[in-house]
């Protein structure tokens, strides 16, 4: 349902998103990322942190369930988008950062534990995990996605069931689009 939302919509949300200025969410990330990293961007959407991470000179995988934005993302940035769910994901130790910007809060909560295992395998021993979510604690269907909402409390317990997953900060944000809407941002890192 929310994949065939981006499908029929991928157009109207590439234009609506590729110009958001995320400069400072890059920040927080990228302060914990060597020279050259390799980043899994997860849920890549329009392309636009990507092509932001190739053109700071990182190495990018990016991948989205939705074909049709996969493709137009594939124009913007110039390489191959993959197009894969987050269920799909199976390499190990392979990324230095995942970047996981307004995509897994389409995750339903019932999946999400078994979906942060594979990020976990998949991300190197140190590495970084940026991720946002909708502030709240509900799940709820909008214009046929689904939104799995967290605060930091709720958050920080979910969390708290991965032993190798260490929560760095979270802080919370205003929607950079001009909506009325929160997020919780989190930076996690993989540790032995």
């Amino acid at each position: 349902m929310t994949i065939d939302y981006y499908n029929r919509h991928s157009r109207e949300f590439f234009s609506a998103t590729k110009d958001i200025d995320v400069t400072p969410l890059y920040e927080h990330f990228l302060a914990h990322l060597p020279p050259n990293a390799y980043i899994l961007d997860a849920g890549c959407g329009s392309g636009r942190d990507s092509k932001f991470f190739l053109e700071q000179g990182y190495r990018v995988f990016a991948m989205d369930g939705s074909a049709a934005l996969a493709a137009l993302a594939a124009e913007y940035i110039g390489q191959p988008v993959h197009h894969m769910a987050f269920a799909d994901i199976g390499m190990a130790d392979t990324f230095d950062g995942i970047w996981a910007c307004a995509s897994l809060l389409h995750v339903p909560r019932a999946q999400m534990a078994t979906i942060f295992q594979k990020f976990i395998r998949a991300l190197k021993m140190g590495g970084v995990w940026y991720l946002s979510f909708k502030w709240g604690t509900s799940d709820r269907l909008v214009n046929d996605r689904l939104f799995t909402d967290y605060d930091a409390d709720t958050f920080s317990a979910f969390v708290a069931q991965f032993p190798t997953l260490k929560l760095v900060k979270w802080w919370q944000t205003q929607d950079l689009r001009g909506r009325e809407t929160s997020w919780l941002n989190a930076l996690l890192q993989k540790q032995p």
